[in-house]
């Protein structure tokens, strides 16, 4: 039998205890996951192409139901081989999926890059960690949303970026609080299999949207990619997925060395013609430029706000203004407690209040927000009624 080596009660267990009910806790996670505001707010939220005006083109949420599909998938397929005993639960892998990209930021990567510039350097803020954070302290007013431990696990250590062609979960249970860098392995072979099913599930939905883009032409995919796989999203997907269900193994979740070297020629044709494609730099500059300015103009309402009386001391003039200054108020016990418990001063408290918030916004509002910040407003003027 091939199951998890961690006690079902530890990978169960919630921050809060609390009992279970007819959905049982994974699927629980999923209802949690799915009804909070950080997940609705994921469709209006980069994938890869800013604010597309093509509504066929893949946002944030498009990108974590494509995951969570291709991941319980793969547990269906290792659990269908009854000869391994394979024992896989695609609840779990289904939640974890769910709640991976919670924590990413509004432009994608670019968005990644300027909140880190801020708090002090290319690691300091990492979605990963980020996604963790918000379902374990931001949402529901800094309370969370109190998931188990295997999904948490799951979503911090799910890692996108790296493309090893195995991974052995670590089997233990982790401090997640101290977790601050990529470097993590998932305790389960469901987490595992979600950090492959987050690869295979943008690989070739980016190439898609490329094609819609005029960045590249279908022609253009990599000769070994269209004779072995084919040139579509849904054989590179049906590919890979079967790929790895007939490779992975006990203690192993892998792709065969063949497919590990189509997943290689992939990530790096994407990176020459998609990622880093002279017009996606020019819109990914813009955007940390949107995310500077709305960083500093935030961090300058910090400086107004008494934390001791929860008093606001400055002008709400603009809408900004008031929807962040509801959020200090609303959010200043959970903060001033994270603070103390931390040894955290004033300033640092005060950058990653503004990073929260900033990572919480659609691109859509981030635009509301930097038009209203920097374009002159009318000035009103006001005549008698009936005048002639």
């Amino acid at each position: 039998m091939i199951t998890n080596r961690i006690p079902a009660v530890e990978l169960e267990k919630r921050t809060l205890p609390r009992e279970e009910d007819i959905r049982g806790c994974y699927y629980r996670d999923q209802t949690a996951i799915f009804h909070s505001k950080p997940f609705r707010r994921l469709k209006h939220k980069t994938q890869v192409f800013f604010n597309p005006n093509d509504d066929h083109i893949c946002t944030r949420i498009e990108h974590v139901l494509h995951v969570a599909t291709i991941s319980t998938t793969i547990c269906r397929g290792l659990n269908s081989k009854k000869e391994e005993g394979w024992q896989l639960n695609e609840d779990m892998a289904y939640a974890i999926s769910l709640g991976h990209d919670l924590g990413h930021t509004p432009f994608g990567h670019a968005g990644e890059a300027a909140l880190a510039r801020y708090l002090g350097g290319p690691d300091q803020f990492i979605h990963e960690v980020n996604s963790y954070r918000v379902v374990e302290k931001l949402i529901n007013g800094g309370k969370g949303l109190n998931l188990t431990y295997a999904v948490k696990d799951g979503i911090i250590c799910h890692n996108g970026e790296q493309f090893e062609r195995s991974i052995t979960p670590d089997f233990t249970v982790k401090k997640l609080d101290t977790i601050h860098s990529r470097k993590c392995l998932p305790s389960t072979y469901e987490g595992a299999i979600v950090r492959f099913a987050d690869k295979i599930a943008y690989l070739g939905r980016d190439i898609e949207d490329a094609i819609v883009a005029g960045f590249i032409r279908k022609k253009d995919i990599p000769a070994t990619i269209q004779k072995n796989i084919g040139d579509s999203n849904s054989n590179i997907i049906n590919y890979l997925v079967n790929d790895l269900v007939a490779n992975s193994k006990e203690n192993s979740i892998a792709v065969s060395e063949e497919g590990h070297e189509f997943m290689l020629t992939l990530i790096k044709f994407n990176y020459q013609h998609i990622y880093k494609h002279p017009l996606q730099l020019q819109v990914e500059k813009s955007c940390e430029k949107i995310m500077s300015a709305l960083f500093e103009y935030l961090y300058s309402i910090n400086q107004n706000f008494d934390w001791a009386s929860g008093k606001y001391n400055g002008k709400k003039t603009l809408m900004l203004d008031n929807y962040y200054v509801d959020y200090l108020k609303n959010m200043r016990p959970f903060y001033l407690q994270e603070a103390a418990d931390a040894g955290m001063n004033e300033e640092n408290m005060n950058r990653q209040v503004v990073a929260d918030y900033l990572s919480g916004m659609t691109d859509r509002f981030a635009l509301e927000c930097i038009h209203e910040i920097t374009m002159p407003r009318s000035i009103q003027f006001h005549h008698s009624k009936g005048e002639f």
